[in-house]
């Protein structure tokens, strides 16, 4: 398998640290708004790695932690006058229904800040008893980035860059104009700690969750791999890791991915521009399948332009891949069958992800094998391999997980789903009892939604017509 390592800045053979196991770490949700399109690309990325590291054998433990301590918490509290708990486990709850949505599979463990907090007070002592870190006059503490010869290594900024852009950030307090806070001394919304009463810099959580939930004691890195969007690579990245080396003296990952930048009609998404696209509106005009097809077309690292002409093309593909399930339904399930194409779609997702090749594989194995289907014969091997190909591209990519009649039945809302479904009903038994003149009045009334129905050895099933 191999992995474009950031810190490299080249495609790297991955090489696990322990023998078959896999730790991997990305930065989660800040928790005071609804998720973005820029938070579901970011994890359905580190979903499909998940994936495909388990697809090659990997025993994988994934961290993807919550950050509910932050000053936007604290400032939508202040404008709604609503408690900073209500606010954290009302948008941690609605990001794991918008994940669920998009079929992202729940980490292995997600630390949330508040309950790690005994893992930061470590960290901070740690660097204030090395001299890594000092604490000013009003109690904030810093990292000394002076003291760490390899800092700005992982984002290979100069540092007359660095320079430049802390000088708009000024602070006479600090050392070094590149120095950040790992403790805030406040009296308002603040923990008590052993350095008094404050709140953790926004650098400090992950660093300590790692060690805490995943780091390795006797390796040359705490983890394997640590990932997240391309915006946290500098400064957030950066600072993690100088944390890291000088507090535990070793790197914080032996390979470090980030995927690129959402943009919106050419322009990179964000709040200031008003161009930040929340998922939950996407999700009540497409299904979460969709969306999840749609952002994980193109290679990860890659910035993704977002376009609902692109997402009509990207359904138009995955209604592909339902057809040809739909054409298979009622077959036994074949997940244990080896086929020539399972292996093919393995190696290219292995490549650091190539899912332009893998969908390239996915698009000529449904086109070959609708074509075989449409020439006399049974094909029953054919079907039987075509099925496992099937279950593994949902297993491992997570296309083509629904019933492929439900699949089609997008756009009718839920009333008329219930009331086509009654008729259904009616008309089995209409057909049981041999009353087939009533059969046909209720098939007209079914087709009179805007749907076609399919009598299978499996039931009757509709869709969308």
């Amino acid at each position: 398998m191999y992995i474009y390592d950031t810190s490299k800045k080249e495609k790297r053979r991955f090489t696990p640290l322990k023998e078959g196991e896999v730790s991997l770490y990305v930065c989660g949700p800040t928790v005071y708004d609804d998720a973005h399109l820029g938070h579901a690309k970011s994890a359905l990325t580190f979903d499909l790695l998940n994936r495909v590291l388990q697809a090659n054998g990997y025993k994988v433990r994934y961290a993807r932690n919550i950050t509910d301590i932050d000053d936007k918490i604290i400032k939508k509290s202040l404008e709604t006058k609503e408690p900073i708990s209500n606010i954290t486990a009302f948008y941690t709850k609605r990001f794991h229904a918008d994940m669920a949505q998009l079929g992202v599979l729940p980490p292995s463990i997600e630390p949330k800040a508040t309950e790690n907090l005994d893992a930061m007070f470590a960290l901070i002592s740690k660097l204030l008893q090395n001299g890594c870190a000092y604490k000013t006059a009003s109690g904030d503490i810093y990292f000394d980035t002076a003291k760490d010869p390899k800092y700005l290594s992982l984002s290979q900024r100069k540092q007359e860059e660095e320079q430049k852009q802390q000088r708009i950030e000024k602070n006479e307090a600090k050392k070094n104009s590149a120095d950040f806070a790992l403790w805030k001394a406040v009296d308002d919304l603040a923990f008590e700690s052993p350095f008094g009463k404050g709140r953790p810099g926004w650098h400090l959580e992950c660093s300590a969750m790692i060690h805490k939930h995943l780091a390795y004691r006797d390796e040359a890195f705490e983890i394997d791999i640590h990932g997240g969007g391309a915006d946290l690579l500098f400064p957030h990245h950066e600072n993690e890791a100088a944390q890291t080396r000088c507090a535990e003296h070793k790197e914080l990952a032996a390979y470090w991915m980030h995927n690129g930048f959402v943009r919106v009609n050419g322009e990179k998404m964000s709040k200031s521009l008003g161009n930040s696209f929340f998922l939950k509106d996407a999700l009540k005009l497409y299904d979460g399948e969709v969306l999840r097809f749609y952002l994980l077309s193109t290679h990860y690292r890659s910035d993704f332009n977002f376009s609902t002409q692109d997402l009509e093309n990207a359904k138009k593909r995955l209604d592909k891949l339902y057809r040809l399930k739909k054409r298979l339904f009622g077959l036994p399930e074949q997940d244990a069958l080896q086929t020539p194409f399972k292996t093919q779609l393995l190696k290219a997702l292995s490549d650091d992800l190539n899912v332009s090749k893998a969908l390239s594989l996915i698009d000529e194995f449904i086109t070959q094998t609708n074509e075989t289907l449409d020439t006399p014969g049974k094909h029953k091997q054919l079907k039987k391999e075509a099925s496992a190909n099937l279950a593994y591209i949902a297993d491992i990519l997570g296309f083509g997980v629904q019933n492929p009649y439900s699949y089609f039945q997008r756009g009718i809302d839920e009333a008329t789903k219930e009331e086509i479904e009654q008729l259904i009903q009616q008309r089995n038994e209409a057909k049981k009892s041999k009353n087939f003149e009533e059969a046909d009045a209720l098939r007209d009334k079914i087709l009179a939604h805007g749907v076609s129905i399919m009598d299978t050895p499996q039931g009757t099933f509709w869709e969308k017509a």
